[in-house]
């Protein structure tokens, strides 16, 4: 961290300031927790202007302000909703709404939505049980009771209404009491994470020990998060899906930072580093966080984002930096906010996609295998997919918006992320401060801070400067500051008076970055770039909320572009600025623009079952068509777009000799389609998916889409822990989610049947070349081996001298290795090939 002290200040034309209601409500950790940790200031400090104003304004005016009418039936936000006093069982519904309600409102300081939000927290705070429990009495889960938590965290932030601080002691009392006879399970399990926060919060409030030993039970009652982070162990727990669910992988990225304020040992803190670096590793997309329909689902360009994981990955990264005071942090949390967030909605936040697809060059109706299937998944709608998105997702503007300041112990500010704000708080531990953050960023590389002040004040500010920033500068007063390094927090400890500027200048450059299929992702700064695809909305359902409507999105112009990069570099490319639209998430209307010469690849189209595109094909691929310049727009502006790219280019393809041990994890350039792959002990797994609905899960497949082999020698270990089989692919093209949704060649040891079988699929037919009797058992480690040559193929099984069955078929001549179960759970070592 660079700091920077000045014994004086220079006193120039600025801003003048007005205050309102500073507040000072802001405790910092107690002994023994972790210090040098900061907090967030009470909701309402910190003001939405300019283009973040208008999310906030849309969200009011949309699906936020108008939840009540679109969801009011009793189990949902309706007037008989149990969290009322009614009849319903709404569980988790009413507090995830109020949660990003009261952030909204507040920070909005908008009557109508307080007013909403107010009868929620009234009956929530009036209507405690004698013992201490509150919500719905029949109400008998823990987990619920979570996120209405923090809508009263936030509202007593906001009013510091006398009634919460009791009412949460009383509870906690009453969780810590009954917690043995009554653990943690499921959600409650999964998330406790969020009440570990709250009851961290409430310590340095009251300082009651009976607090910490809460935390401490509640750790050793939630799954094992730190471990599972640290070891990429999401998949270990077999059918049980609450350590692999997206969201609760997500949301519980908080957990290690949480606890280390309790434990400050260094495993802790790096169990939440290691756990993003394993899930962007495996499971990594563009635009900045893991795939997950619902569970984790590898890096491919068709596997979607779920709108809880986004609003809950977001939340956690909020958390985390107040603990792990690194650059990093922000720069992810801010890639995840201007990206996948605003790509969740419709451009007038009415509408929501429960997931969305790095590259989604359609919107329609229908099934795609996921793991959690929904035929409305994709579709833009107030009831896209399941329903704990269109509640929980009010949230994501507004906590970015009251964890970009945070304060600091030293009685001073730091800024975690930035855009367009106004900050009134208090500093150097009771005086005012107006700090005015004027900015079109990070649509601009600029970041005005006008500071207004009754008096002097000496405080330290503390800056991120982004590690993408290309020669990044401040000025202060008009006078550059030296020491300005992108990756490092920038410290000014300093007597600030009335008036005073900073600059902050951010330059970017246009990137690629490595993505799935050796395809690259665009990006400038903070903000990732795709294809503009011209679009049609067809509305498919109306309904009785007037302005709100389900539709479908057709493209209406080619998208299977790759682009003509030089070695993967956009030094070609051209920057288009127009002027900034109240709007910025409009393709139409972007401010910034990028043009680059491209491609179309005439054989990337539709999958077999015509409602995605195909995986990004390998790069380089090769094409023939005539050079196009193609137009690149923010990610989030579109609710259609391409964002991993094939590179045009000479293929380059790995066709004489594969090892392939899996000793150091999950291999390099393989890619799985459907169910869950993970490595553990030196091998590949096929994941258990109990309770799934997709197709996907039935026929995995993990496929080395950078080989191309033709006549070869294709061994592997294979072991089968259930009954249906398991074997190896080859001569393999177009893989997708689903069963047979390939075109190749598959060997497998069928347990059932106590068989051997050949086939090929072609599309989503599956066809039996031949099968032998062959007695498979389970928990047994089988050398498989394949001889390709032409159209003939003999198959051994543990060095057998003669093949246990030969087949012929001439329709596949090459293509890519890989591995597939069918029903089976089955591990996977030793691959080999050679050509003969």
């Amino acid at each position: 961290m660079t700091k920077i002290i000045f014994p004086l200040c220079v006193l120039l034309a600025g801003l003048s300031i007005k205050y309102t209601k500073a507040q000072s409500l802001t405790e910092f950790n107690k002994a023994p927790l972790k210090q040098q940790v900061y907090v967030q200031l009470p909701l309402g400090s910190i003001k939405a202007k300019g283009w973040l104003l208008k999310q906030l304004e849309q969200q009011r005016d949309g699906a936020t302000g108008m939840a009540e009418e679109l969801y009011p039936e009793k189990d949902n936000l309706g007037k008989n909703t149990d969290w009322l006093g009614g009849e319903g069982s709404s569980w988790e519904r009413v507090p995830y709404y109020v949660k990003g309600l009261v952030a909204l409102a507040y920070t909005l300081d908008d009557p109508m939505l307080k007013a909403k939000a107010q009868k929620y927290i009234d009956w929530t705070l009036n209507n405690q049980q004698a013992n201490g429990l509150f919500g719905p009495p029949k109400m008998k889960d823990w987990w619920p009771r979570m996120p209405m938590m923090y809508a009263l965290q936030s509202y007593y932030e906001a009013t510091n209404d006398k009634r919460v601080i009791p009412f949460l002691s009383k509870y906690f009392q009453y969780e810590l009491d009954h917690l043995d006879a009554n653990p943690l399970s499921e959600w409650a399990k999964a998330r406790a994470g969020d009440n570990m926060e709250i009851a961290i919060w409430l310590y340095n409030k009251t300082g009651e020990n009976y607090l910490l030993k809460l935390v401490e039970k509640l750790k050793q009652q939630a799954y094992p998060w730190i471990d599972i982070y640290t070891n990429n162990g999401f998949y270990f727990f077999g059918d049980d899906f609450q350590p692999k669910h997206m969201v609760n992988v997500a949301q519980a990225l908080k957990f290690p930072v949480v606890y280390a304020q309790l434990q400050d040992s260094p495993g802790n803190l790096q169990a939440f580093t290691k756990g993003i670096s394993h899930i962007m590793h495996d499971h990594g997309q563009p635009e900045g966080l893991g795939s997950g329909t619902e569970f984790l689902a590898g890096n491919s360009s068709i596997e979607g984002v779920e709108t809880c994981t986004v609003v809950e990955w977001m939340q956690s990264l909020e958390t985390a930096a107040r603990v792990v005071h690194e650059v990093k942090v922000g720069d992810q949390l801010e890639k995840v906010a201007f990206n996948a967030l605003p790509a969740q909605f419709s451009r007038d936040f009415k509408n929501h996609s429960y997931y969305t697809l790095p590259n989604q060059v359609q919107s329609i109706y229908g099934e795609h295998g996921f793991n959690q299937d929904y035929a409305s998944g994709i579709v833009s709608s107030p009831y896209s997919g399941f329903g704990c998105c269109r509640y929980n997702m009010h949230m994501g503007w507004p906590y970015y918006i009251k964890n970009s300041v945070v304060a600091t112990p030293e009685k001073g500010l730091a800024f975690s992320t930035y855009g367009p704000m106004e900050i009134e708080t208090m500093v150097a531990g009771n005086q005012k401060i107006k700090i005015t953050e004027e900015t079109n960023y990070p649509f601009e590389e600029q970041i005005r801070l006008k500071v207004g002040l009754v008096d002097p004040v000496f405080f330290p500010l503390i800056l991120r400067i982004p590690a993408w920033s290309v020669k990044p500068s401040i000025k202060l007063n008009g006078v550059i500051l030296g020491g300005v390094k992108a990756g490092e927090m920038f410290t000014i400890k300093r007597k600030w008076e009335d008036k005073d500027q900073l600059e902050l200048n951010f330059p970017m450059e246009i990137i690629t970055s490595k993505q799935v299929n050796n395809s690259v992702s665009v990006e400038r700064g903070p903000i990732v770039y795709a294809l503009e695809i011209k679009a049609e909305n067809r509305v498919t359902k109306t309904h009785a909320v007037a302005g709100f409507t389900d539709y479908e999105i057709h493209p209406q112009s080619a998208w299977n572009y790759g682009l003509m990069i030089d070695k993967y570099s956009l030094n070609q490319a051209s920057l288009f600025r127009s002027k900034m639209p109240e709007n910025p998430f409009i393709a139409a209307y972007a401010s910034l623009k990028i043009k680059v010469l491209a491609k179309k690849i005439p054989s990337w189209g539709l999958d077999y079952n015509k409602v995605a595109a195909f995986d990004v094909p390998y790069s380089p691929i090769a094409s023939v068509e005539k050079p196009e310049e193609i137009v690149l727009v923010p990610y989030g502006s579109e609710n259609i777009r391409l964002s991993c790219f094939p590179v045009i280019g000479q293929p380059k393809m790995i066709n004489r000799t594969l090892v392939e041990n899996f000793d150091q994890g999950m291999a390099s350039n393989w890619v799985f389609y459907g169910g869950g792959w993970f490595w553990k002990d030196g091998k590949m797994n096929v994941s258990s998916n109990p309770g799934s609905g997709g197709f996907g899960i039935n026929g995995s497949k993990y496929v080395a889409n950078d080989t191309d082999f033709r006549n070869f020698i294709y061994q592997a270990e294979v072991k089968i822990d259930t009954k249906g089989d398991a074997g190896l692919m080859f001569r393999v093209a177009k893989p997708a989610i689903g069963p047979d949704a390939y075109q190749g060649y598959y060997v497998g040891l069928d347990q059932v049947n106590g068989t051997i079988v050949f086939g090929k699929a072609d599309g989503q037919k599956w066809t039996v070349i031949g099968s032998k009797k062959y007695s498979v058992e389970t928990n047994k480690v089988y050398i498989l081996r394949i001889v390709a040559n032409g159209s003939k193929f003999d198959v051994f099984v543990d060095g057998s001298a003669r093949p246990v069955l030969s087949a012929s078929d001439s329709q596949y001549q090459s293509g890519s290795i890989g591995l597939r179960t069918y029903k089976a759970l089955a591990s996977f070592d030793s691959v080999k090939i050679n050509i003969i």
